[in-house]
């Protein structure tokens, strides 16, 4: 019996990031999984946000991935203006940050909605924010660095076993629950 997940990462930009792909797809698989990707496992000609819902009505978890897609080789993030109009914005300056795609936050959020578990994966030197932010949905991985492991090291290490049992376990309560009747009263 296969589960079907949804499984949320950008386009790969590299062979580092496409190996790791393969190699968690075949993770999932060889544990019951089926991981869909809308383009390509799943194709809807719809509006982007219906047919992502459409796909994730249908899975019991997300895994999703938060590649590196833009370098901000130098930036400042506003802080927000100081109080009583006292002083100049606070600023953060960045520089040799990772940015990932938009959709590393919107399919997880809602994902979330439909009380689906997620599972987060950073790749290294991705910068922590929104719903990638660590814990801001409740689990994640730990931080994935493509040029000091490979992706099978990075699968059997203590660290993602752990947590990835977690969300295994998460997901397949979802499923079990999701074919079971509705109760009128609690037992």
């Amino acid at each position: 019996m296969s589960i079907s997940i949804f499984l949320s990462h950008p386009r790969p930009a590299n062979d580092a990031q496409r190996r790791f792909i393969v190699a968690l797809g075949a993770y999932l698989t060889e544990r019951g999984f089926v991981p869909r990707t809308l383009g390509v496992t799943d194709y809807d000609t719809n509006a982007p946000l219906r047919a992502i819902r459409r796909v994730l009505l249908e899975c019991n978890g997300v895994l999703a991935v938060a590649f590196r897609r833009m370098l901000v080789v130098e930036g400042q993030v506003l802080q927000g203006h100081t109080r009583h109009g006292s002083g100049a914005d606070a600023t953060e300056m960045v520089g040799g940050a990772w940015l990932t795609s938009p959709w590393a936050h919107i399919e997880p959020a809602m994902a979330y909605e439909l009380g689906l578990p997620v599972l987060q994966v950073r790749e290294a030197g991705v910068r922590e924010e929104g719903l990638i932010e660590r814990g801001v949905l409740g689990l994640a991985g730990p931080e994935l660095d493509l040029e000091a492991e490979t992706p099978e090291s990075y699968l059997q290490a203590h660290e993602w076993v752990s947590v990835a049992g977690t969300w295994e376990g998460y997901v397949r309560t979802v499923f079990d629950r999701k074919g079971a009747p509705q109760r009128l009263f609690l037992a």
